[in-house]
């Protein structure tokens, strides 16, 4: 199937915490977006596998994305490996998506790190035919850009997407999630491990700080490495 975005995410929830406004916007006005999970979750201090995969049934249907993969390479574990680098770019030929969204590859959490770069390599492996075909007898196409949304640390953007119109609905998605934002015993406040704070009120936080940057009330920031083109028609999906 072709899609319009691809995003590539290190565990199932991190896509719609960093973006799923964005993804949002796009697939209510029309646009086809996937998202590839590196692992299952499996690692994380809450819930289970099995309450991940649960939840992200949930997100998708709220999402109403085009498709879902998971290359599962174990939580914590996450490595920019030949195998792995092309099995994600054997995803992006397969979907051949104009914008592909991950990760920024400077993060605090080594898997959102790993995740940046592997998906920038991936990116770039995507275009090359005899690396799909030692024949080349099938045309690929390299994804035409490559955004990296925020995770821990915070960049200098190169735009903000206005998320204000489904700031709700962006809420309700991540609240699928359950088992990472809810207390599951009487000495869990529900808090982020790293950061000592609920995950929905950072989540809060930083979309109004950077919505108040392009005046309006909610957004999520996005970095291109290297100029873009003025009036870039792909800017016009997102």
């Amino acid at each position: 199937m072709k899609l319009d975005v691809l995003v590539v995410a290190a565990h199932p929830d991190d896509a719609e915490i960093c973006v799923g406004g964005t993804i949002l916007k796009l697939v209510r006005s029309g646009k086809r977006v996937g998202i590839v999970d590196l692992t299952r979750g499996e690692m994380g201090t809450r819930g289970s596998a099995d309450d991940r995969a649960r939840e992200v049934a949930a997100a998708n249907a709220v999402m109403k994305i085009s498709a879902r993969h998971n290359l599962d390479l174990g939580d914590g574990r996450v490595e920019v490996t030949l195998a792995a680098r092309e099995r994600l770019a054997a995803l992006m030929r397969e979907h051949r998506p104009d914008v592909v969204i991950a990760h920024h590859t400077e993060d605090l959490h080594p898997d959102h790190a790993t995740c940046g770069e592997l998906a920038r390599q991936a990116w770039y492996l995507a275009g090359l035919a005899r690396l799909a075909d030692p024949k080349a007898t099938k045309p690929v196409k390299r994804p035409e850009r490559l955004y990296h949304f925020m995770g821990h640390l915070p960049f200098d953007p190169t735009f903000v997407v206005d998320i204000g119109p489904v700031w709700e609905e962006k809420v309700e998605l991540v609240r699928c999630y359950a088992s990472q934002i809810e207390p599951q015993n009487e000495g869990d406040r529900g808090q982020h491990f790293l950061f000592g704070a609920d995950i929905l009120a950072r989540m809060e936080t930083r979309a109004r700080t950077w919505g108040e940057r392009i005046g309006t009330r909610y957004g999520e920031p996005l970095l291109h490495k290297g100029p873009l083109p003025c009036l870039d028609p792909l800017l016009g999906a997102l």
